[in-house]
């Protein structure tokens, strides 16, 4: 039953880091393109008031180009 209850315990932790893993630049570009509609010419990791974003940059369908940043812990578009 120890063994199992160890086992049990060290799977959870794994799970729980998954859940918890920083967005991904391929996911940051995919993020951007839905946030703006438009193509994506270049995904860098940056910082933002301290903080670890995606810093992407679109064209859109207008022609406009945009930057855009996310989050990388989170997500969110700041």
């Amino acid at each position: 039953m120890n063994v199992f209850a160890k086992l049990l315990c060290a799977t959870l932790l794994l799970v729980s880091n998954l859940a918890w893993a920083d967005l991904s630049r391929d996911d940051a570009a995919e993020a951007a393109q839905r946030a703006s509609g438009g193509r994506v010419l270049s995904v860098d990791r940056s910082e933002s008031s301290g903080q670890p974003v995606w810093r992407v940059k679109v064209v859109t369908s207008a022609g406009e180009v945009r930057v855009i940043q996310l989050d990388v812990a989170t997500g969110q578009v700041r």
